[in-house]
C-alpha cells in the first residue's frame, strides 16, 4: 500500500536519497580508512553502509505504487579527506538525521497516520542514534592514530539496528531473530 499524503511521500523520497548517498559515501570512506591502516574502521563504515541500504530500501518500499519521475534532494556530506575528517562528516550527517530530519519526518507520518512510513522512519532513527556513537568512538581512536578495537559488527537487515561484537537473540527495534543479522 502506497502512502496517501504528499508530504510523507516527499519525506520518504528525501530520506531515501539521503540514505542512498550515505551508503555510497561510507563505502568510499571505508576504502580510504583501510588505505590509512584502519581495517576495523573500514569494517564499521561498510557495516553502517549496509544499515543505510536497509533504511533506503524501507523508504523506497513505503512509496509503493508511486511510480514516476521525482527530483530527490538530500543533504549530504561530500568530499573525502583523511579518515578523521571523514568520520566527522559521518558524525555530522548522522546527528542531522537524529536531531532534525527523522524526528520531523516521523512526526509528520504520525500526524498523517502513515503507519508504514512511521515504521520506516522509526527504524532509521533508532539505528542512526547508534551510528553517531560508533562513529564518535572510531574518530577518537583515529585521532590517536589507532584503529578501533572491534571483532565484528552486526546489522539487522530489517531495521538497520547496529551492534558490535555480539548480535542480540532478538533485535530490540524490530524483533528480527539473531540468525537474520548480517555480520561484518
Amino acid at each position: 500500500m502506497a502512502v496517501k499524503n504528499a508530504m510523507t511521500a516527499d519525506f520518504l523520497r528525501s530520506a531515501y536519497g539521503g540514505e542512498s548517498a550515505a551508503h555510497m559515501r561510507y563505502l568510499i570512506w571505508g576504502d580510504m580508512a583501510e588505505k590509512e591502516g584502519f581495517p576495523n574502521i573500514k569494517r564499521l563504515f561498510y557495516a553502517i553502509a549496509y544499515a543505510e541500504q536497509a533504511h533506503a530500501t524501507n523508504h523506497f518500499k513505503e512509496l509503493g505504487e508511486q511510480v514516476g519521475p521525482a527530483t530527490v534532494t538530500c543533504g549530504a556530506e561530500f568530499g573525502a579527506g583523511k579518515t578523521v575528517d571523514n568520520l566527522q562528516g559521518a558524525i555530522d550527517g548522522e546527528r542531522h538525521e537524529v536531531e532534525q530530519m527523522y524526528p520531523v519526518y516521523l512526526n509528520a507520518a504520525e500526524f498523517q497516520n502513515e503507519k508504514g512510513a512511521q515504521r520506516a522512519f522509526h527504524f532509521a532513527l533508532e539505528a542512526e542514534k547508534i551510528h553517531v556513537k560508533l562513529f564518535e568512538d572510531a574518530q577518537k581512536s583515529a585521532r590517536e592514530g589507532k584503529d578501533i578495537n572491534i571483532q565484528k559488527v552486526y546489522i539487522c537487515p530489517i531495521c538497520g539496528y547496529t551492534v558490535v561484537d555480539n548480535a542480540p537473540d532478538v533485535c530490540p527495534v524490530c524483533g528480527a531473530k539473531k540468525e537474520m543479522f548480517k555480520e561484518f
